[in-house]
């Protein structure tokens, strides 16, 4: 029997006479056998739901729906309709799209009873809507099972439109980048997404290079990566998913193809042209396509024409000339990139990447700050009411192979302060950011990467240091932190140094005990309410200097809220000049006015202020780096003490994301080991999967990749390619070759089921040719 979103439901006992047998429930009837799907309280409100959506789509949009009304033909029997989502469906007609719509008719349950005929449903109407991302319109199919097809358009406003035959060519191609960019996208996760293969023949891939080739010039319509702010011709959803389509696979020549017939047109191509040579060894002919792009770029001697050269092209060049050590020349492409595209985030990225290979840390630091950060946007999604019955089925192979274990409530549990850490929570421009300064801590270390903040950003120390120090000498009052207020000295006076320490009032020292002021650890909070002052959406950190009334208790209890020995937290840095002046004289203070002076002991010339949310993410580190800190410490204590160190599942997963963000590799691969023998977890695989291509262990990176297959079927992610399974054992198959794969799985006596979805890769690479297909 199918299971349901609420568990398996168990089947009723009908007693007749003497005799009593099972029959299914009578609800398990008008379900489909392997598909999601969820009941409507009121037909069609789904489709309602999604028409008063349409207007909020800003980019690809939302996946396909597919919906359908059931009935028994009965009179008295009332009709069901369900709805479930769906990708990978030809959507280049009608006739492709009623036809996955009659498909659904042979997915009903059919088997009733041992003895008596049951209720037969069937499917009388269905409607499948599918966004075209170009015009901004949703394309309806409407089909009567038996009876007519009918295809319409929606707008934003809901009026009626025409499906011409220029609308369908840009509803095939959104229906594809949306299946290629939503394969296994992690920010989009939805409950009841169907995912089938977009493409499947030589054929289809063809159709799809050729339906983009006709529709490139409209590519920047459909948006671009959180970390772009303007789409452009080569930065877009259409060039990035060719990109990702023939890239998983090592298969660049089809793009190749693509691009040089682009380039022709658009010559700003050739930056996805030279990356494209690359990706296929083909350095020589990168190098010749970047030379004859930069030579168009320079200006003509006979003549006022200029023309810089796109970012994307001197980021090719610059990723070239770092492959070859030339750090000293792909800092100074990467500073030209910047001075081409100065809004950019990924032009000011790339120089902080080459300042940190370069050993220019401070400089690291600077070109950080100036990145210029985006509100990341939420990926397009439906809001749908809420359902009266979920029906999402397990087949019948997963459940009987047992690798998706249940598992145990306790397996789930974790510490709280693992929970509440602030990283996992970044997206966007804010996420990559923190990928960068995760990188240059573990260049540098967390006591010279302080060092170096210090020395490039002004501090708040010195900031009212200097400033108090002035302000006395002019006998103007200060107000100190704790609240008093001073008056000035004369000039002739010694300067006062109360500012150059911080001292916290009485008030805060006496509920603390001795103990307690030398080791307190800053609570730190995260919080997404929209404030005054929070920069773009990045998250807010709080940081008290003590802990919250009843937080002793979990501090007992919690063996990550204590504080990191040896690990120094941040001090504060000066993050807005505006907003120092007006906490302590009550208004903002004048342009221009606002650095004090420098003295002979203190100059802020080649000082900066630090933006605030690099501050934010300062103390975002601070805390990764104190939970890695605490868990490395007791890792050892108990090591030294032979006593088996125990977390649980949830517990180490956590951990070993933090051990990949701090680039802990060894101590990361453990803590997913570890996790994956008290859980089942998909993520943990999937990075195991990784780490295991990398290092080519072809017999560990099967294990992984299975499980992870079948968690994926489990949940209807029946899509072969472009996934990160395929991608990782198409770079197993470079090194071991296919045929080793196949022989390795079939050693592996999987069960039949379970072993059909390790051929469907193999398959794929037989029809479309990867590297080490053959052999």
């Amino acid at each position: 029997m199918s299971g349901t979103a609420s568990g398996t439901k168990r089947p009723v006992i009908v007693t007749t006479g003497f005799l009593d047998f099972w029959i299914h429930p009578p609800s398990a009837m008008d379900a489909f056998r392997d598909i999601p799907e969820f009941f409507e309280v009121e037909i069609a409100e789904c489709i309602g739901a999604r028409t008063e959506t349409l207007a909020s789509f800003r980019e690809l949009g939302p996946p396909d729906l597919c919906h359908v009304v059931k009935t028994t033909g009965r009179a008295g029997q009332r009709d069901t309709g369900s709805y479930h989502y769906v990708s990978g469906v030809d959507a280049s007609s009608s006739a492709s799209l009623a036809a996955y719509l009659n498909s659904l008719t042979y997915a009903l349950e059919q088997d009733s009873g041992w003895f008596a005929k049951g209720t037969s449903w069937k499917l009388r109407v269905g409607s499948y809507c599918c966004y075209n991302a170009f015009s901004r319109l949703d394309v309806r199919v409407d089909v009567k099972i038996p009876g007519g097809v009918q295809a319409y358009c929606i707008d934003l406003r809901g009026d009626r439109h025409e499906a011409t035959p220029a609308i369908w060519q840009e509803t095939y191609l959104s229906a594809l980048l949306r299946a290629i960019h939503y394969a296994d996208d992690p920010n989009y996760r939805l409950a009841g997404y169907r995912k089938l293969d977009p493409i499947t023949t030589p054929e289809g891939e063809t159709r799809f290079l050729q339906t983009g080739e006709a529709l490139f010039h409209k590519g920047w319509q459909l948006g671009s990566d959180p970390e772009i702010q303007v789409a452009s011709p080569v930065s877009n959803h259409l060039t990035s998913g060719i990109l990702k389509y023939f890239g998983a696979a090592g298969r660049y020549a089809p793009a190749v193809n693509f691009f040089e017939r682009m380039y022709v047109r658009e010559p700003e191509v050739a930056s996805l042209l030279a990356t494209s040579y690359i990706g296929m060894n083909e350095e020589i002919k990168a190098l010749q396509t970047l030379s004859a792009a930069l030579a168009a770029s320079r200006p003509d001697p006979r003549g006022n024409i200029n023309t810089p050269p796109s970012y994307t092209l001197l980021h090719v060049q610059c990723d070239l000339v770092r492959s070859k050590g030339k750090k000293d020349w792909a800092v100074a492409l990467a500073r030209q990139a910047v001075n081409v595209a100065p809004s950019e985030f990924l032009t000011w990225a790339k120089l902080t990447e080459c300042y940190i290979e370069n050993g220019q840390y401070e400089s690291a630091l600077l070109t950080l700050n100036s990145c210029p950060m985006f509100t990341y946007n939420e990926r397009d999604l439906h809001r749908m009411p809420t359902p009266g019955r979920t029906h999402l089925p397990v087949r019948d192979f997963i459940k009987d192979s047992g690798i998706l274990d249940e598992d145990s409530a306790r397996d789930n549990e974790a510490d709280i302060a693992l929970l509440r850490l602030p990283a996992p929570s970044l997206r966007g421009t804010f996420a990559k950011a923190y990928a960068l300064l995760t990188r240059l801590v573990a260049e540098v270390g967390w006591d010279e990467l302080l060092r170096k903040r210090s020395a490039v950003f002004v501090m708040e120390e010195e900031y009212r240091s200097v400033k108090m120090r002035n302000a006395e000498q002019n006998g103007d009052p200060v107000v100190h932190e704790d609240g008093t207020i001073t008056h000035g000295r004369p000039a002739d006076d010694n300067a006062s140094t109360r500012g150059m320490r911080r001292s916290p009032s009485p008030g805060a020292l006496s509920n603390l005990s001795t103990d307690e002021v030398e080791f307190a650890v800053p609570t730190i909070k995260v919080t997404h309410e929209e404030e005054e002052g929070q920069t773009n959406g990045v998250p807010t950190i709080k940081v008290s200097e003590h802990d919250d009334e009843g937080a002793g208790e979990e501090q007992e209890t919690s063996g990550f809220s204590r504080a990191a020995k040896g690990l120094e937290k941040p001090v504060p840095i000066t993050v807005s000049i505006e907003e120092t002046e007006h906490k302590e004289n009550g208004a903002p203070s004048e342009p221009g006015s606002a650095l004090p002076k420098a003295d002979e002991n203190m100059s802020f010339s080649t000082k900066r202020l630090c933006e605030r949310w690099l501050d934010n993410l300062f103390m975002v580190l601070y805390e990764d780096l104190r939970i890695w800190t605490i868990f490395r410490a007791e890792v050892a204590h108990f090591k030294t003490q032979r006593v088996a160190y125990k977390k649980t599942g949830t517990e180490w997963e956590i951990l070993g994301d933090l051990g990949a963000r701090l680039h802990h590799k060894e101590d990361a691969k453990e803590a997913y080991t570890r996790c994956l023998e008290q859980k089942f977890s998909a993520k943990a695989w999937m990075r195991l999967l990784e780490i295991y291509a990398d290092e080519g262990d072809l017999q560990r990176g099967l294990n992984a990749a299975f499980r992870i297959a079948c968690y994926q079927w489990r949940w209807y992610m029946e899509s072969t390619y472009p996934t990160a399974v395929a991608q990782h054992l198409f770079k197993l198959g470079q090194t071991h070759g296919h045929a080793k794969l196949s022989y390795t799985l079939m050693s592996m006596g999987l069960p039949e089921g379970v072993l059909a979805i390790m051929q469907g890769y193999l398959n794929y690479g037989r029809t479309f040719k990867p590297e080490g297909w053959d052999f």
